[in-house]
């Protein structure tokens, strides 16, 4: 490995998509949105009508499902097989459905085992749920992003005003306290802070001032 590993976990709605994306572009490195990964397995398990309390049924469809990213006019996509799932896979259907998804051990493993072989040579930055602590323990870099809720909900609202959808803030954030809650304490890789990584605190930061903090931190921790 010829350059490092740089995980980047927290809850819902801290930002890490936006933030590691730029990261990975200030550095020359990979980006890889292990979240987007389990959304498309949400996706797919809504579009075959599949029941969620189906836990054989959907680790079967995870196994058989070739997901992976291509980058198209200099953004990334997400595909699901053959289909390109970057915009179905936050509609709030499937962001609702890929936290219990993402708590199947089936689905875990054979997402798992794909993430690590993206990232085996290096030179990645890769965000989720259990980066530093299950998928990459080892990784050079480790970052947790966080922020308070009610940030997290305005920054989803606004995401979804975008996307031309009503968005009901105090929804959002009862949404986020369940979802921190189900994630924080599933029994497969729960979510929590990685031994040996930093917390970045993005309340009253800019998207800016975070990315800087973080590519200080890889500088200091891998020189450079």
């Amino acid at each position: 490995m010829t350059r490092p590993i740089v995980a980047m976990d927290g809850p819902a709605g801290a930002g890490k998509s936006t933030v590691a994306r730029m990261v990975a572009d200030r550095l020359g490195y990979l980006y890889i949105d292990t979240g987007a990964m389990y959304r498309a397995v949400a996706h797919r398990v809504i579009q075959e009508g599949i029941a969620l309390s189906d836990h054989a049924k959907i680790a079967a469809l995870a196994r058989g499902l070739d997901i992976h990213f291509e980058v198209i006019d200099g953004q990334q996509h997400i595909f699901a097989d053959d289909e390109d799932v970057t915009q179905a896979i936050r509609m709030p259907e499937a962001t609702r459905l890929s936290s219990p998804v993402s708590a199947i051990q089936g689905v875990r493993k054979r997402l798992v085992e794909l993430q690590r072989k993206m990232g085996e040579s290096g030179g990645v930055v890769m965000e989720g749920r259990d980066i530093g602590t299950v998928v990459f323990p080892d990784a050079e870099v480790k970052i947790f992003l966080t922020a308070s809720v009610s940030e997290r909900a305005e920054r989803r609202a606004e995401q979804l005003r975008e996307m031309g959808m009503e968005a009901d803030i105090e929804q959002i954030a009862s949404e986020i306290r369940e979802r921190d809650l189900r994630d924080s304490s599933r029994r497969h890789a729960p979510l929590k802070q990685a031994p040996g990584s930093t917390l970045v605190d993005t309340d009253n930061m800019t998207v800016e001032q975070v990315v800087e903090a973080i590519v200080k931190i890889c500088g200091e921790k891998v020189g450079g």
